[in-house]
Formats: C-alpha cells, sequence, structure tokens
C-alpha cells in the first residue's frame, strides 16, 4: 500500500470510533491524514493518533471535503443523513450502523465471508451487526461444505454493545451491590449487574426483538441465501467486552464435529478452542481486545441427524464493529474500489 489516504472517522469519540481510529494505526492502515469528526458536544476534544493529538472537528455538510474514506459510527440516524452526503463528495463510507444493512442495493460485507460483494458498492457499505459477524466468520466454512438450512441462535452480550455508558452502568452497579448500596437504572430497564436481561433493542409485532431480527435478516443476506431459517434470542449479560453465542445449525449433508474442527482450523479469522477434558473452551475474557472469532464446544446434536452444535466468542468492539470496518476498507484498497461508482 504506497499510496496514502485522506480518512475520516465520525463517531470518533465513542467507543468504536475510538477502537476504530486505534484499529487503523494497529494494522498500519495507510492514512495520510486523519479526520476525526463528532457532534458539537465533541468540540474541543482530541484523539490520540500516532502518537499525535488530533483536534476533534464538528461533523457538518462540508467535513466530507477531500476525504477518501469514512468510517461511520455514529448511530443510525446520523448515517442515514451525512452517509449520502460523504458519498456525494467522492468519499466511500463504511457505515456501522443500521441504517443500511438491509438497502438491497448497499453491500452488507463480512471480508471473511462475502468480500465479492464490495464490487457493486456505489458510495455506501454496510457493516453488520456484532453478533451476526462472529456467527456468520464461523458458519461459512460448513456452508460452503455441507450447506446450513437452520440456524437457532443465544447471545450472551456484553454491555459495551449498548455503548460506553452502559460499560460505566455495569461497574456503577457492582460497586454499590458489593457496599450494599441502592443501584441506578439509567440504560437498562432492569439491573444489568449480577443478572441476564433477554431483552436488547425494542420488541417488536412478533415478539422478537429488534436486535434478534437483525441477525435473521442480516444472516440471509450475508450468506446469499434467504432459505436459510434463523430463530435468535438475544440477551445481555454483565460481561464488559465479549459477545458470547450457543449456535445450533442443520447441514444439508451431514457433517461430523471432527470435519467442523478441520474446516474451522484453516478458516480465515478463525481460531478453534475445544478441547473440554482440559476446560478448554472460549470465553469472554479470552476474546477481549483480540481480533479473531473463537469456537468451541463443537459437537453432534443428540436430538437432530444433520445437527450441530458449538459456542462462538468474540470481541464485539473489535471483529463486531472496528476491525471489521478496516478490514473492508483494507478490501477495498486491495481490489482499487476506494471510489465512488
Amino acid at each position: 500500500m504506497s499510496r496514502q489516504y485522506q480518512v475520516a472517522v465520525v463517531g470518533a469519540t465513542g467507543a468504536v470510533g475510538r477502537e476504530m481510529v486505534e484499529t487503523l494505526e494497529q494494522r498500519e492502515f495507510p492514512v495520510e491524514a486523519l479526520k476525526p469528526l463528532a457532534s458539537q458536544r465533541s468540540f474541543g476534544k482530541t484523539i490520540e493518533f500516532r502518537g499525535e493529538e488530533i483536534p476533534v472537528q464538528v461533523l457538518d455538510q462540508d467535513a466530507f471535503q477531500g476525504v477518501e474514506l469514512a468510517l461511520f459510527s455514529a448511530g443510525a440516524g446520523v448515517s442515514r443523513e451525512f452517509a449520502p452526503i460523504a458519498a456525494r463528495s467522492g468519499c466511500v463510507v463504511v457505515d456501522n450502523s443500521s441504517a443500511w444493512r438491509m438497502d438491497p442495493d448497499i453491500p452488507l460485507v463480512v471480508p471473511e465471508v462475502n468480500p465479492h460483494a464490495l464490487r457493486r458498492h456505489e458510495g455506501i457499505i454496510a457493516n453488520p451487526n456484532c453478533s451476526t459477524i462472529q456467527m456468520v466468520v464461523a458458519l461459512k466454512p460448513i456452508y460452503d461444505a455441507a450447506g446450513i438450512t437452520r440456524i437457532v441462535v443465544s447471545t450472551y452480550q456484553a454491555v459495551s454493545g449498548t455503548g460506553q455508558k452502559a460499560v460505566d452502568e455495569l461497574a456503577q452497579q457492582t460497586r454499590a451491590l458489593m457496599n450494599m448500596q441502592e443501584v441506578e437504572l439509567k440504560v437498562y430497564p432492569h439491573r444489568i449487574a449480577f443478572n441476564c436481561l433477554p431483552h436488547i433493542d425494542v420488541f417488536l409485532e412478533n415478539d422478537y426483538t429488534k436486535e434478534e431480527m437483525k441477525m435473521v435478516h442480516e444472516t440471509r443476506k450475508i450468506m446469499e441465501d434467504d432459505q436459510i431459517m434463523v430463530s435468535a434470542t438475544t440477551a445481555r449479560v454483565p460481561v464488559f467486552y465479549g459477545h458470547s453465542e450457543a449456535v445450533w445449525i442443520e447441514t444439508g449433508e451431514k457433517i461430523t464435529p471432527d470435519r467442523v474442527r478441520e474446516l474451522l482450523s484453516r478458516a480465515p479469522g478463525v481460531i478453534v478452542v475445544d478441547d473440554p477434558a482440559r476446560n478448554e473452551y472460549p470465553m469472554a475474557i479470552d476474546a477481549a481486545g483480540k481480533d479473531a472469532t473463537y469456537v468451541g464446544r463443537i459437537r453432534e446434536d443428540i436430538s437432530c441427524e444433520r445437527g450441530i452444535v458449538m459456542w462462538i466468542v468474540s470481541d464485539n468492539i473489535r471483529k463486531g464493529a472496528a476491525l471489521n470496518a478496516v478490514q473492508i476498507s483494507e478490501l477495498l484498497i486491495d481490489q482499487d474500489l476506494l471510489r465512488v461508482g
């Protein structure tokens, strides 16, 4: 990557935005100049990048002049307003919000799964939901080898998926309970410390939550197979970083657990941790801060002839958001697609 690029990060002061900046630096992305953008509330703040404190600029309609790549992580409302403005200015947008994911004209991309989808972008590319990303990374090699007809997933999602205020709430509630003090509820409708909430995002008419239906629709779009039956139950757990998922799949052809381990051991972005005799299996505390998606507890489902069960863990802020966006950006350069049209 000899050429350098003008890169903006929208929502640069948030948890994912800061992780995006850090990931750009860690992966030595060819940034000529970094432009951190945020709301008026962040005016006067700075973002550290390559040892330099860079002032945060206020996001407005003129912010993308001269910018070639913009990583967005500022919420769906901001993305709906400003991503088209950025694209019209000649900037390619990789958007981490839900705004564009299910738009049929916008590619929804996980680099290990469907990198070819990037070829049809017209200036905006959607980054999938964090819980979807780690699941499809693990399932794609199995899908290619044996097909997948049905997926049932239960997630155990870290509070960082809600944002920094939720991280603070878990810490504050934990301290309060340990000191026999009253617990304050600000972010979640119920106490999250030492608890488990089977409720992420709003409930829909079918009694699934929006988060659960995201996994249904996004999985089908990324895997390019509307025939896959998907059912999800998503829960918030008192973990700071790292989503865990119990995933059951029914394959088109019978496949053994050993074959699944073999496939996943060679899969990009996947690390198999699966030795129950030694108490070795993926855990959120081990995945936190790491790039990989970890898979273990791989076994044959005793209730279904073609069923496989597994446990999948990944850092929701890294691979579930920032890293995936930067990997998309790297592919855009590799495929000479970092341009609009």
